[in-house]
């Protein structure tokens, strides 16, 4: 660590013998990008000015250039240009001017000025250092969202390891019994199942831990964690029932801005240094532990008990609104006190002969689990790699009738999720009810008929089939309506040529399906100013792109002369096609030269010319480019992926550059591709110009080390250069392209 240091005199920042030093951390939430353009701008405006500079880089591929104490010690000023947290507590006693990354690219010279006058860091003042709400340009996710979602992320292991464990130990060594689905104490499966229970026990407190840790870092892991463990055990505020992760969410995000205000308080230097490892953590505990047992719990408690007898005065009501009502409860917080409430009424009334509403509930208790999984499957493009594996593992626990499954959906999207799981519970409720469905253990889900403690049993599956896919279709159209209302295209209707939904082009005519003359199967797509556009015959936009993947790599694309038409040929009636190739009319994979940037990037994937006006649309065309590789195995799911990472921050990097990046399976090995824009694309980018050079890398999820990292640090750096940026717009083909790109080394 840094011993601190007095922050330099006025006179020794005007001294014209000394060189003023100054260094610089530049980072972003992706760290790919912006990271390395700020560092060269940066590095660029100091050395005009005959100042020394150190940057330190913090982007996906690590730290590079790590500031040491020697060089802490000796700088004059430090510009931390970064969209997310930096640890500052290194640059104590200095100079620190903090600011969003996208002021490092656009106003380094004046950075360098600032600086010189900024105010000294002080420890214990603010936290971590973050530049984030100074950036600009693109639609970043609230605090309140990645708080979350980092919660969710790391709830998930133990969902999914407690989950599965459960599962598997009521199925292998588990019994019927009037007391529900037991396994016999002491045995092998018992003890799985306990630990599975630990899982269970711990994913709520994790939940809320690590919400807290987002907003408050390490001192708020502590309540926020003990404060779940409380929300969860309902007896310390004599409820029946927990609050399940409804509570978890909001004793996370209370530890965390709770411990944010205490940071703020001014204490005694002595007391400083114990007060994030002593100090926050127990007065932040306690007062959110109290707060909890006396002022929230008793609310709980008291909605346990009401709702308990309000549904006892419903018995002799209408069995479908009976099984609706009991459904939406089942399903609205799985674990907490609306969803205990619903089947302990339903377990208690085993006891007294009737078994018809412990059946209601059996059908309900397994639709949001086989609902959500079942939604990642129908559209998988609206999901994660996480996500998706969380659904097939959801799948899994719904059949077992462990309705937790479903929780980190719920948590991560509770506006969609938690109504589309109560229409599906409710209607899964309804019909159990309708049909009489019982059931004679306090347990839902399949595995309860399967070993027969359900009568009625063929009904009781068309209840759960019918309530989980409503559920799953449920959540596809909220889902895929807020990420469309994310991205501002209108619900009803497409982003531009080339996305889904599209209508048909007039360039889709005959001989759309041709390559210069010669078939290239049904479906291929247009190339050319119908890029984005699906050739006669197709049935989708992704279809069209995969047979064009497919046509590229197995030489199906047969460049022609200077400015020829290369897909959908001019003799086919289509318009030129603005693909670059070369003078001599070679294709990389026809023998031609090879790719630059590693080999990622070749002939076939440069375009002369983007047909789209929208940044959606062009994503889509640069997909469909990208297929021409032979290495894009599924052209839809890459350009979801690309639009999920541009929900998180535009890619859009100023000076007319747009670098739109994907991480995903759909691509079976890393590739780049570059195109032109004459008009430009509005990428929403941080000076406010449109795309006029397009990058977009993709690389599989397994790929072996970070090179595509690396190539596009370097990439990035190397576009900060005017003369690099004119000599791309100018180069007439492909063969001139890659030239120019050669350069990036």
């Amino acid at each position: 660590m840094t011993s601190p240091a007095g922050p330099p005199s006025a006179e020794d920042l005007d001294d014209e013998p000394r060189q003023l030093k100054l260094l610089a951390v530049t980072a972003c939430p992706t760290g790919i990008a912006h990271t390395y353009m700020a560092a060269e701008k940066l590095a660029q405006a100091a050395a005009s000015r005959g100042i020394g500079m150190k940057v330190e880089t913090q982007g996906s591929i690590g730290a590079e250039n790590v500031l040491d104490d020697n060089d802490i010690r000796h700088a004059d000023g430090i510009i931390v240009a970064a969209d997310k947290d930096v640890d500052l507590s290194r640059f104590a006693g200095k100079r620190v001017l903090t600011v969003g990354v996208a002021e490092g690219i656009h106003h380094p010279e004046q950075l360098i000025d600032r600086v010189r006058s900024a105010p000294v860091y002080a420890p214990g003042g603010a936290t971590g250092g973050s530049a984030a709400g100074t950036a600009g340009g693109g639609k970043e996710r609230g605090p309140v969202y990645k708080a979350l979602m980092n919660g969710v992320s790391y709830m998930i292991p133990f969902v999914v390891v407690g989950g599965l464990l459960i599962a598997v130990s009521l199925a292998l060594g588990g019994h019927a019994t009037a007391k529900g689905y037991v396994i016999p104490d002491g045995t092998f499966w018992a003890h799985v199942n306990a630990i599975g229970g630990i899982g269970f026990q711990l994913m709520i407190p994790v939940l809320s831990g690590y919400i807290a840790y987002a907003i408050a870092d390490r001192p708020a892991l502590v309540p926020g964690m003990i404060g779940g463990w409380i929300a969860n055990t309902g007896a310390l505020y004599d409820s029946k029932a927990g609050a399940g992760f409804i509570g978890a969410i909001v004793t996370g995000f209370l530890a965390g801005y709770l411990v944010l205000w205490i940071k703020k308080v001014r204490v005694p230097r002595f007391v400083r240094p114990i007060m994030p490892i002593i100090v926050i953590p127990i007065v932040a505990t306690s007062a959110l532990g109290l707060f909890f047992v006396y002022v929230i719990g008793k609310p709980i408690a008291w909605m346990f008990e009401h709702l308990t007898s309000w549904l006892a005065g419903m018995t002799g009501t209408s069995a479908v609104l009976l099984g609706a009502i009991l459904g939406l409860m089942i399903a609205f917080d799985m674990g907490g006190p609306v969803n205990k409430t619903a089947f302990l009424f339903g377990a208690g009334l085993i006891a007294s002969g009737n078994q018809t509403v412990m059946g209601m509930c059996a059908a309900a208790i397994p639709v949001m689990p086989l609902g959500q999984g079942l939604a990642t499957l129908i559209r998988r493009g609206l999901y994660t790699e996480q996500e998706r594996e969380t659904g097939l593992a959801a799948l899994f626990m719904g059949c077992f009738g462990i309705s937790e499954g479903a929780i980190p959906f719920a948590a991560a999207r509770p506006a969609q999720v938690i109504p589309a799981n109560m229409l599906g519970g409710a209607v899964a409720g309804a019909v159990a009810g309708l049909a009489g469905v019982k059931d004679a253990v306090p347990h839902g889900g399949p595995i309860v008929a399967v070993l027969g403690a359900v009568s009625g049993v063929p009904m009781f599956f068309v209840a759960v089939v019918i309530g989980a896919g409503v559920t799953a279709l449920a959540t596809v159209a909220m889902v895929d309506v807020s990420g469309r209302r994310g991205r501002g295209v209108p619900d009803g209707g497409s982003a531009g040529a080339g996305v889904p939904g599209a209508g048909p082009s007039p360039s889709a005519g005959a001989g759309a399906s041709s390559v210069h003359g010669g078939a290239a199967g049904a479906g291929a797509p247009v190339v050319g100013t119908g890029a984005a556009v699906v050739g006669a015959g197709a049935p989708s936009a992704g279809a069209g792109a995969r047979a064009a993947g497919v046509g590229a790599g197995s030489g199906a694309v047969v460049p022609g002369q200077r400015g020829e038409t290369s897909v959908g040929g001019a003799e086919a009636g289509g318009p030129e096609s603005p693909v670059l190739v070369s003078a001599q009319g070679e294709s990389a994979a026809a023998g031609g030269r090879a790719g630059v940037l590693s080999g990622y990037l070749d002939e076939r994937t440069v375009r002369g010319e983007l047909e789209a006006v929208g940044k959606d649309a062009a994503i889509r065309e640069m997909a469909e480019l990208l297929a021409r590789s032979g290495q894009v195995a599924d052209v839809d799911e890459l350009v979801a992926t690309a639009l999920r990472r541009e929900a998180q921050g535009t890619t859009g990097l100023g000076e007319e550059i747009a670098i739109p990046h994907a991480k995903t399976d759909a691509v079976t090995a890393p590739v780049v591709g570059f195109a032109r824009s004459a008009e430009g694309v509005e990428w929403g980018s941080l000076d406010g110009t449109k795309a006029r050079l397009v990058f977009m890398i993709a690389v599989p999820e397994a790929a072996a080390g970070d090179e595509h990292l690396r190539i596009l640090a370097l990439l990035s750096r190397k576009l900060t250069d005017p003369g690099f940026r004119e000599r791309l717009l100018a180069a007439p083909d492909g063969r001139a392209v890659l030239d120019v790109l050669a350069e990036v080394g």
